[in-house]
């Protein structure tokens, strides 16, 4: 059966995104779910569906505490009072758009009525990735040792390789990260509010990891986004206008490997395998979509998904990105950034980019309203995560 345009967001709310809040992160999340439930034009007792991911992203061994580095969708629907029929959590990559899928899934089903999908980030003290490990065991034996430890090495390797294969530079990296910056310095609720970035300011940053840069990366952040979620036939009387999924693909199990080896050929195949089962999905293509939203929790995945997308050839996406290829403001550029994304927010995995599309579907950008109608969030890598698709009107 096809989930295409039967579900359509129907309204959000953001918290302000902070490197440490002052309040717990569940009562931020409570506050957000409230205000995008009432910007729904709803109450609580209407909702009768809660999905989130409450994965932790950090490999630093940080203990989990749901209602305060966590946020699980059982403990929202009891914080908030309300009595749903359906509460799910999502556990794989790509939480948003796995998320999405399973609130589809149940509002086309009649599990629910209306369906609130949130993602709760933290920033925990002290070091976020740094290794607790006193003994190595299993496979991590062979890697941890070595000091491949961390998404950092994880994401260092397929980058190298991509720079040796394809001749890229760092300068090329230098447009994605200032393009994501400037746009993110834009949003009110962005970590990176008003704090736009120069080349020479990113060029000038030390490696962490061999070539990665503290600035290739999102900043931790503590943060909340929810969204309410409902069928279309109930949207056309709500007060926004609303954006329907047009569809969604998550990724498949990748090779087996050690951990987190990602060769680079296994991102570009696994990604072209997703992307190709969204447009069996949704009927579309890459010319049918005007505000393609890339996920860039690290720099180098906007190449990767540039090119899965079929945006540029594989290969070709440095040199796309160096000539103006994504710049926002640019006549013909692709916006694969408009939402400044996570180095242009913070650590909010593929809120940017889900809200992004919703804004200005619904017409509800302000003054950074773009002539648009047809969106993709993606999230996570794009052989390990997810994408949704997204329409201001029915296809």
């Amino acid at each position: 059966m096809s989930v295409r345009s039967q579900v359509a967001v129907v309204g959000y709310a953001h918290s302000t995104i902070e490197r440490h809040a002052k309040r717990p992160l569940g009562a931020v999340a409570v506050d957000t779910v409230r205000a995008a439930i009432t910007d729904a034009g709803l109450t609580v007792d209407a909702v009768d569906g809660f999905v989130g991911s409450s994965m932790l992203p950090s490999a630093g061994g940080h203990e989990l505490v749901d209602g305060v580095t966590i946020v699980s969708p059982t403990w929202l629907a009891r914080s908030l009072g309300a009595t749903p029929a359906y509460v799910a959590g999502f556990d794989g990559i790509g939480q948003l758009s796995g998320s999405v899928g399973m609130a589809v899934n149940a509002l086309i089903g009649g599990t629910a009525d209306y369906v609130v999908v949130h993602r709760a980030l933290h920033n925990p003290a002290g070091s976020y990735h740094g290794n607790p490990m006193r003994e190595a065991r299993g496979v991590m034996q062979w890697t941890a040792p070595q000091g491949f430890f961390s998404p950092l090495a994880m994401i260092s390797l397929p980058y190298t390789e991509y720079l040796q294969r394809f001749g890229a530079r760092r300068e090329a990296m230098a447009a994605v990260v200032t393009e994501a910056r400037r746009n993110g310095s834009r949003l009110p609720w962005s970590y990176w509010h008003d704090k736009p970035l120069t080349a020479e300011q990113y060029l000038a940053e030390p490696q962490l990891v061999d070539p990665v840069c503290r600035l290739d990366c999102d900043i931790p952040v503590d943060g909340v986004a929810a969204f309410v979620l409902t069928t279309a036939e109930r949207a056309r009387d709500l007060l926004h206008p609303p954006v329907y999924v047009t569809g969604f693909a998550g990724s498949a199990p990748p090779p087996r490997r050690l951990p987190m080896h990602w060769p680079l050929d296994d991102i570009l195949d696994g990604g072209a395998d997703t992307v190709a089962r969204l447009w069996r999905q949704t009927g579309l293509s890459i010319k049918d979509v005007d505000l393609p939203q890339v996920y860039d929790g690290f720099a180098p995945l906007v190449w990767f998904w540039l090119e899965v997308l079929g945006i540029c050839p594989v290969g070709e996406a440095h040199r796309f990105v160096e000539a103006g290829g994504i710049d926002a403001g640019r006549p013909g550029a692709v916006p694969a950034l408009s939402g400044g994304g996570a180095l242009g927010n913070g650590r909010m995995h593929g809120v940017p980019q889900m809200l992004e599309c919703y804004l200005q579907l619904s017409r509800r950008a302000g003054e950074r309203q773009r002539d648009v109608t047809v969106g993709l969030a993606c999230q996570a890598a794009p052989h390990f995560g997810g994408v949704v698709a997204y329409s201001s009107a029915p296809i």
